[in-house]
């Protein structure tokens, strides 16, 4: 069963699997080496020699314009929910209409390769990332906007292989550029709750299902479940700072997407002044102590080939980014700020990095192993700075403009991914005939 997943999971439904015959571990080795040469060698050839099945021959016939079924909105529905191709939410049918109104919205040829999705390795083209975005309640002018999404889901800096981890990871998309108030992309109050966002972020969500192939339960496999995808745009004309896609290299005219993932969408603090303390020390403060928090901490100060990526993404509303930068600060003095100054006792970080992790190892191990500095082989009640780098963290201007909040969002495996959006030729025009 386990090798039929792990097949269909890459792509492969057929998959010719070699099976030892009987319960290896109780056999001797003598028995072993019978069955092995008897039988287990003669199953290896033909499946290596024999073709790829009937199921890959119907794929490769497969037009991908052939209606796959008929009938009410009530009875696609149900039909889609049955083939796991939605997630368990209404959808709108995908019908041929719908799928080539969006379609317009791209230069792309319909069957273009977009990007090649793991863990199925499936290739995303503009018209099955179109069926997903027609179920999700997408408007067709998102079009461009989430081919740009899916691209950066096919970056290997993405990795999205590793999405599927029982801790509970899910995407975030994140939209920066004057296409934010073109399309009207919210980035003020409420912003991931709001249209259009939360179809947008479905969108992707379906489509890390059906192109990437992570299914609950098979390959997807949070242990609790997860949330939707969210989409948010950047509050760029209320930030003191440059805009994120301006961070990573873009021209702050251009339209961009950027793919992340967190295992939290968690509790947003309120930095107040306090006696002694500015609004600016205390959001500081708060940061620190939000960082701490979270429970993929154990890997943060990780450096070196063995060492494992941990990005976090700092949600600022604008009322908190304006009293940091009115402070002097810019986005890389706090990124500074809290690399220095996110710390914790060793008698407590260890206790985290033993009893929250797999390898159940201690820091000092980590130390002889190189993947810890040597701060961490002190004493028990040394302060260690648990932050690899100011670089592993990321901020964003977004949020209500009224109220002073802020997010930490910590997620594993991946690095925040962006693309530039590509428009079509005849983009104007289009945006006239849809209404938008």
């Amino acid at each position: 069963m386990l090798a039929r997943l792990t097949g269909k999971s890459g792509g492969v439904e057929d998959l010719n699997i070699a099976e030892y015959p009987g319960p290896l571990g109780i056999h001797d080795p003598a028995q072993i080496t019978q069955n092995i040469e008897s039988d287990l060698i003669g199953k290896i050839v033909t499946g290596l020699t024999r073709g790829s099945g009937e199921a890959a021959a119907a794929l490769a016939k497969r037009d991908p314009k052939d209606i796959v079924f008929a009938g009410t909105p009530a009875e696609v529905r149900q039909y889609f929910d049955a083939q796991e191709w939605s997630d368990g939410l209404p959808i709108v049918a995908p019908t041929a209409e719908r799928v080539e109104r969006f379609l317009k919205f791209t230069d792309r040829a319909p069957n273009e390769a977009v990007a090649v999705l793991q863990s199925a390795n499936l290739q995303a083209t503009p018209r099955n990332i179109a069926v997903n975005a027609v179920m999700a309640g997408c408007r067709a002018e998102h079009m461009p906007l989430i081919l740009a999404a899916v691209e950066a889901l096919g970056d290997e800096r993405c990795s999205l292989n590793n999405i599927g981890s029982s801790s509970g990871i899910f995407p975030f998309v994140l939209v920066n550029g004057p296409i934010v108030d073109e399309l009207g992309i919210q980035s003020g109050a409420q912003l991931v709750s709001r249209p259009p966002n939360p179809a947008i972020g479905r969108a992707i969500g379906l489509i890390v299902r059906n192109i990437a192939g992570f299914r609950p339960g098979s390959s997807y496999m949070g242990t609790f479940g997860y949330p939707l995808a969210v989409a948010l745009a950047e509050r760029a004309e209320e930030s003191p700072w440059e805009p994120f896609h301006v961070e990573q290299g873009f021209d702050r005219n251009a339209n961009t997407v950027t793919v992340g993932v967190t295992n939290n969408w968690g509790s947003s603090p309120a930095p107040y002044d306090r006696a002694g303390q500015t609004g600016a020390q205390i959001a500081l403060e708060l940061l620190a102590r939000e960082i701490t928090k979270k429970t993929r901490l154990y890997n943060f100060p990780g450096r070196g080939p063995h060492a494992e990526t941990v990005m976090v993404t700092l949600l600022l509303s604008p009322p908190v980014a304006r009293s940091l930068a009115a402070a002097g600060y810019s986005k890389q003095d706090v990124k500074k700020h809290l690399y220095e100054n996110t710390r914790m006792n060793l008698r407590e970080f260890d206790w985290i990095s033993r009893f929250t992790s797999i390898s159940g190892i201690t820091a000092r191990e980590r130390v002889d192993e190189g993947v810890f500095p040597r701060e961490f082989a002190g004493a028990p009640d040394d302060l260690v700075r648990i932050l690899s780098s100011p670089d592993i963290l990321h901020i964003v201007v977004c949020g209500d403009p009224h109220r002073n909040r802020l997010m930490v969002m910590e997620g594993g495996h991946t690095q925040p991914t962006t693309k530039a959006i590509a428009l079509p030729r005849n983009w104007e025009r289009l945006l006239q005939e849809s209404g938008t």
